[in-house]
């Protein structure tokens, strides 16, 4: 299949923003794929990283198969403790910023969380055909589960449930010490402790551990051997039976017993503990006669505690893929307040057949019915045959309608969506205070997921710089104009507004380089604001526009922050637009505050008898 008529068929997903860049990135291997569906994972690859110098290159590299793809929005998975926006990789001398490497793809939403704790939000939602369970015991309902599993590293996680779903816990449980359980395990110990001072539970049972372990048991069996990787490790033992590769691998999952148990009794997992990573599915049915059971058992007095609670091996392949996709889904829907499925219809409705498009007509209308109805009555309803309303649910990419009633039913059970509703003549203040309400909201939201970082970076540097700010508007955009002047002057930047027509030009022909102006226009057509705007321009200022991103002032500005609600300015008092175009006074206001080169403008000095030196911040915004 050529490549275009992959990436159309990608572009056909259930939700309305396009597929989703998924990922799940360790210290060794990468695993890339687009989420099409809920559960659908399209395009999947594994790239080394060490083919790579940075993270944005090994991006780059998947994406530019898919070219033709338009991505709004992307969660990766990292082999790394995750807080705030910086994030520097412990198993891999790599570093960046979450916001600029979302800046450098040009993505609306860019996502990163721990590994294991994307493994652990994968774990309610796999089947039993997903896992093989190790031993006995079985899970209890609502309760904790631990997670674990040995790679480059060891991950360490668990999930908690709540009322309302589940939490999942950042642990970085892979670096307690190492405990021993016996005399062999007491001699790698102190193998290990001739290179480190401190050995944690990731230098053992991982898959650089799994060499120290073979080196040291060599070692103490008296035995010269060459170094061996942890690949050519499992093969010795599984594949040729060798006898040293065979107890290292023994006491590795041995180790892993202990090391699970621990991890049980300290959560009380009686939901099970989960075992992961790159290494343990590799060994297939042999894992399950190895000592790992029995370690995890023996606990002296807790042995019929742990006896109790189940273990599995995760064998569904890049499980971490389902996990991380749940935390993306969850994150967009808290920001919208939208229901995907339903847009995702109303976007490929013209796409469907004549017949399919009534059973969309049907879903949009009524809902509720569609989700409770038989397929038989939703056919008769719909006024097309069954196999209509399957071939319709498969268009959207579902399996059938059991597939689509179940997605759907989660989307409807979400957030309430914030939709635009008009204003009728009959509705009561009650009705048109909430209508009003929810339409500003949506209109915000959408612009929010619309928002050029790009552009609002360049206007903020121009103004950070300008020695002189004024704003040019008319009409219903001199109320922001007034606001910006306002708000500008505050950080002591020489600001005007003009809202006259007849001073416009003139002023502006009073400009200098290093000056700016913020043109704000609903229709950005005035010919008296073009005309400024020319001679603003003629004299070396910069122009930050305001306005329509298809307007003749937009292609005269030096920067456009586009509002492109459509709003009939010629016909009705622009509302909505002026919400929007004030927001982007205030995104301005904060993102000057934060310019280093204007740190001292964002506070202002305030003498009290008792701290002469207490300083107040100028933006509400600002944590104090």
């Amino acid at each position: 299949m050529k490549q275009a008529e992959v990436d159309q068929k990608l572009n056909r997903t259930a939700f309305a923003d396009g597929p989703r860049l998924l990922a799940d990135i360790g210290a060794t291997h990468a695993r890339f794929a687009l989420q099409t569906a809920p559960g659908e994972f399209r395009a999947v690859r594994v790239l080394k990283c060490d083919d790579y110098t940075d993270i944005v290159a090994m991006l780059r590299s998947y994406l530019a198969d898919h070219a033709d793809l338009t991505l709004n929005h992307a969660a990766l998975a990292v082999a790394n403790p995750v807080s705030g926006d910086y994030v520097r990789m412990t198993n891999r001398a790599w570093e960046f910023s979450t916001d600029e490497v979302r800046r450098a793809l040009g993505l609306h939403t860019l996502l990163v969380v721990n590994d294991f704790t994307a493994l652990a939000m994968s774990l309610p939602g796999l089947k039993s055909s997903d896992l093989m369970q190790v031993g006995g015991g079985k899970p209890a309902s609502n309760s904790v589960i631990g997670v674990l599993g040995p790679g480059t590293g060891l991950g360490v996680s668990g999930v908690i449930p709540t009322v309302d779903g589940f939490v999942t816990l950042g642990s970085e449980g892979g670096h307690t010490n190492f405990a021993p359980a016996d005399e062999r395990e007491y001699a790698i110990l102190q193998y290990a402790w001739q290179t480190w001072s401190h050995v944690s539970t990731e230098r053992l049972i991982s898959g650089p551990g799994m060499e120290i372990i073979y080196r040291a048991i060599a070692k103490r069996n008296g035995r010269q051997v060459r170094d061996l990787t942890s690949q050519e490790i499992m093969a010795g033992a599984l594949t040729d039976k060798d006898p040293l590769c065979m107890e290292v691998l023994e006491c590795f999952c041995a180790m892993l017993g202990g090391a699970s148990a621990n991890l049980a009794v300290t959560l009380g997992a009686f939901g099970g503990v989960f075992i992961g990573g790159g290494i343990v599915p590799r060994m297939g049915e042999w894992f399950a006669s190895s000592p790992f059971r029995a370690r995890f058992e023996a606990k002296g007095r807790f042995t019929s505690y742990l006896a109790e609670i189940p273990t599995y091996v995760i064998t569904t392949p890049n499980p971490a893929f389902y996990g991380v996709a749940t935390i993306l889904s969850e994150h967009l829907r808290g920001r919208s307040g939208a229901n995907t499925l339903m847009e995702r219809v109303q976007h490929l409705q013209h796409e469907l057949t004549p017949a399919e498009q009534r059973v969309a007509q049907l879903v949009l209308e009524q809902p509720r019915l569609v989700l409770n109805e038989p397929i038989a009555d939703i056919a008769r309803l719909a006024e097309v045959s069954q196999p209509t309303v399957i071939r319709f649910c498969r268009s959207l990419g579902f399996l059938g309608l059991a597939d689509f009633k179940l997605k759907f039913a989660s989307s409807l059970t979400g957030a309430i969506p914030v939709r635009h509703s008009q204003v009728r003549v009959s509705d009561s203040t009650h009705d048109l205070s909430a209508k009003v309400i929810d339409n500003t909201v949506s209109a915000i939201l959408k612009f929010r997921d619309q928002l050029d970082v790009r552009s609002l970076d360049k206007a903020i540097a121009l103004v950070a710089k300008a020695k002189r700010v004024e704003f040019y508007a008319m009409g219903n955009s001199r109320v922001v104009a007034l606001d910006g002047q306002h708000k500008f002057f505050r950080f002591r930047i020489p600001t005007s507004a003009y809202g006259d027509s007849h001073l416009l030009t003139l002023a502006a022909e009073l400009l200098n380089p290093g000056d700016v102006v913020i043109a704000i226009s609903n229709s950005g057509r005035l010919p008296e604001l073009l005309e400024a705007v020319d001679a603003a321009r003629a004299a070396g200022a910069d122009v930050i526009a305001i306005t329509s991103s298809n307007s003749p002032l937009a292609k005269k500005a030096s920067v456009c922050l586009a509002v492109d609600h459509s709003e009939d300015s010629t016909t009705f008092l622009s509302m909505i637009s002026r919400i929007l175009q004030l927001l982007l006074i205030d995104i301005l206001s904060v993102g000057i505050s934060l310019d280093t080169q204007n740190s001292r403008l964002v506070v202002e000095h305030k003498a009290s008898a008792g701290d002469a030196d207490s300083r107040r911040l100028l933006i509400s915004h600002l944590d104090s």
